[in-house]
């Protein structure tokens, strides 16, 4: 897939989360603000806000903690619709943690991960450390881990491997076994400084 974001998309949407999560917070409707060129590329379909892209949103806290990070692999709705849904979710529905509190908020960094579509790895010795995410269904169970996460671990690629087997609640090297999918992606990652 070739996608690309611009900086002001980017910054759209890391704005739009920050929108999204203070009006419920609040107890109110979200205010979106947009450039007028950009809002007519995405009523034209001309911008990445208006793909229909896989996203995750993750909160950190200032220590640089996971808060929350919820996410959809396969695209529903535009890019800008999911990066809503996925701000609530990970603020207030990621079951790891009681809901975000109003108190938290502002301490929090907005990190968005927005996701090509998914292809089959027939060679997880191809798996690149650092840019690809890995999606593994084996009998009938799943995990997902973006690529960015060996990285932050330290993972090199065999204990990558073995995590995503953890990560769906399987043993290691099941991704080896008959029956076992295996698939990477690529994602656009981009947060608050």
């Amino acid at each position: 897939m070739s996608f690309t974001i611009t900086d002001e998309e980017k910054t759209v949407l890391l704005a739009d989360v920050r929108e999204t999560i203070a009006a419920r917070l609040e107890k109110r409707p979200p205010q979106y603000q947009r450039p007028t060129e950009l809002s007519a590329a995405i009523g034209a379909g001309r911008s990445a806000l208006s793909m229909l892209c896989g996203a995750f949103v993750t909160l950190h806290t200032k220590e640089g903690k996971l808060r929350g990070c919820i996410g959809r692999m396969n695209a529903m709705d535009a890019l800008e619709k999911t990066v809503h849904t996925m701000a609530i979710e990970a603020a207030f529905g990621d079951p790891r943690f009681p809901p975000l509190a109003k108190e938290e908020f502002p301490l929090c960094k907005i990190e968005i991960s927005v996701l090509s579509p998914m292809e089959k790895c027939s060679d997880p010795r191809s798996v690149k450390v650092g840019i690809h995410g890995l999606y593994l269904i084996y009998k009938g169970r799943s995990g997902v881990l973006l690529p960015q996460v060996p990285v932050e671990q330290g993972w090199n690629l065999d204990e990558y491997l073995d995590y995503i087997c953890t990560k769906a609640g399987v043993p290691p090297k099941s991704y080896e076994a008959p029956g076992a999918e295996l698939l990477t992606f690529t994602a656009v990652v981009f947060g608050e400084e």
